[in-house]
């Protein structure tokens, strides 16, 4: 698989921002990167900035453009961003809501789309990335498969489940910090000193989705592994299991999310 070797970054806030630290720290030269963005204060060294799509030099070509804009922004900014499409050039979207559909119709230059959908994870290399994608050439494919590699465990899926995936993989961090803190805060509540609690809750963690990840066994498998009859660990997780409350708390919590994720592509629809 082969990297694309200019890539222009719209927009550098906490995502792109991410993305753009996770391929740098997954080996690819900053030297190949320009970001375009009016208010980051700055950018690693040797990426170019510049404030304004106008200070691009005049027939630049990219080999991938990230829209990490606002999804509002969108209308806007396609002309300009239009201007620097080709039939070589795979426009990838971190817009929520914003369907290819959309994106096909704002940017008809561009050889191909792709939604993707990373977490913050992805400045580590650790994060899920749901993609989707239209008109792509199997040489594209494979490069859009290389680019998302540095940023973790790409996946394809259909458009229709977007917003599942969305929710999962791409709000589900907060869900999971969320979960961390109670444990900490909980353990605080029964007599632990806070920053110790919060301090084991975190390894705790960081400890449990290392072994689920290598290990053989799957999650419910290895949590019956860690409770002895009898024992402590059963004593906690009969509570979690009793009428499946923990599965049917966070159950409501993604499709809570689903639905906003929908509605978010209504509205992005509405708008184009």
């Amino acid at each position: 698989m082969s990297l694309p070797a200019r890539v222009l970054l719209i927009g550098c806030g906490n995502m792109g921002g991410a993305m753009l630290a996770g391929w740098l720290r997954g080996g690819m030269a900053p030297s190949g990167f320009t970001v375009v963005d009016p208010y980051v204060e700055a950018v690693p060294e040797g990426v170019r900035l510049l404030r304004d799509m106008g200070d691009l030099d005049a027939g630049e070509t990219f080999d991938a453009v990230l829209l990490a804009i606002k999804p509002q922004g969108l209308a806007a900014a396609a002309p300009v961003i239009e201007a620097v499409l080709g039939p070589a050039t795979v426009l990838l979207s971190i817009l929520a809501g914003v369907e290819l559909a959309t994106l096909s119709a704002r940017f008809p230059r561009a050889g191909a789309v792709v939604r993707v959908m990373p977490n913050l994870s992805a400045a580590l290399g650790k994060s899920p990335v749901a993609l989707a994608g239209d008109g792509l050439s199997p040489a594209q494919t494979a490069m859009v498969d290389a680019l998302i590699a540095p940023l973790g465990q790409g996946e394809w899926i259909g458009e229709d489940r977007f917003d599942l995936v969305t929710a999962l993989a791409g709000s589900g961090p907060a869900f999971v910090y969320r979960f961390i803190d109670a444990l900490g805060m909980a353990a605080t509540r029964l007599g632990l000193p806070a920053e110790q609690a919060q301090r084991l809750a975190k390894a705790t963690v960081d400890g449990a989705t290392a072994l689920a990840m290598t290990s053989e066994h799957d999650p419910a498998e290895l949590a019956r592994r860690v409770a002895s009859p009898g024992g402590v660990t059963e004593a906690g997780l009969r509570t979690l299991d009793a009428e499946d409350r923990l599965l049917a708390l966070v159950t409501d919590t993604l499709s809570d999310a689903v639905d906003r994720s929908a509605a978010m592509s209504a509205d992005a629809r509405e708008r184009s």
